[in-house]
Formats: structure tokens, C-alpha cells, sequence
């Protein structure tokens, strides 16, 4: 069970996890730089799967998922509450879903490592907390 400070902090912790992991999701260009990055390590380990060119609409998307999330991570930064833990484990949740969709679809394995964090970090916010009258002196 976490305490109401130890919660706190893995809050602010799961934004800065994510806006470091997102950042280069906002624009097009980072994201360009990314796609190539991530293609070659696809390619250099040899994985099964596909990581595809990107179109406009993709890129799009990308730079939305991009910047909401980096917008979010700010927030649980600056103001980490108990009830942004809850609804971040929750979307961690429908990331985790849709990654594995996208698994079971012969998306690039490289996927599964974002995976194990995302459901990681759902578990750890999801996890009870323990109130904070439960544990004054």
C-alpha cells in the first residue's frame, strides 16, 4: 500500500517517465527522426513485425497522441494528486489494450518494450493508497 507522499511521487514520476518518452511525438520533424531511429533498431535486431512509412493522417495522429500527453504529463508534474494517478492508470490501461491489438496485428515487437512499462506504471497507480488519517501520529 502506497502512502499519500510515496503516491505523489509516483505520479510526478509517471509524467516525467512520459513526457521524456513522448516528447518527440509533438512535432513532425522529431517525429520523423524518431520513426527512422525506431526503424533501425527494428531492422538492426531483426524483429518480426512491421513499423510502416508514415503518412500525413499517421503523422497527424502521432503529433496529437504527442501532444496531449506531454500537455498531461506536465500537469501530473506540477500538481501530482491521488485522483490523476487513478484516471493515468486507467488510460495506461487503454494504451496497454491497444499496444497488444497492435501486437496481435504484426506491429514491431519493439512495441512490447513500451508495453512492460505502460503496464508497470498501470499497476503501480492503480495500487492502493493508504488514506492519510491511517497513518498519523
Amino acid at each position: 500500500m502506497w502512502t499519500h507522499e510515496h503516491y505523489r511521487r509516483l505520479i510526478r514520476a509517471s509524467g516525467w517517465y512520459d513526457l521524456l518518452v513522448t516528447a518527440a511525438f509533438v512535432t513532425p520533424w522529431s517525429f520523423m527522426a524518431l520513426h527512422g531511429l525506431l526503424q533501425s533498431l527494428h531492422h538492426s535486431l531483426g524483429l518480426p513485425g512491421v513499423l510502416p512509412p508514415f503518412e500525413p493522417m499517421h503523422l497527424l495522429m502521432a503529433n496529437l497522441m504527442g501532444s496531449i500527453v506531454c500537455v498531461w504529463s506536465v500537469l501530473r508534474i506540477r500538481d501530482p494528486q491521488l485522483a490523476f494517478g487513478r484516471y493515468d492508470a486507467a488510460g495506461r490501461l487503454l494504451f496497454s489494450t491497444w499496444q497488444i491489438y497492435a501486437l496481435s496485428q504484426g506491429a514491431t515487437l519493439l512495441i512490447a518494450i513500451f508495453l512492460f512499462f505502460e503496464l508497470v506504471w498501470c499497476v503501480a497507480q492503480a495500487w492502493p493508497v493508504r488514506p492519510p488519517e491511517a497513518y498519523r501520529c
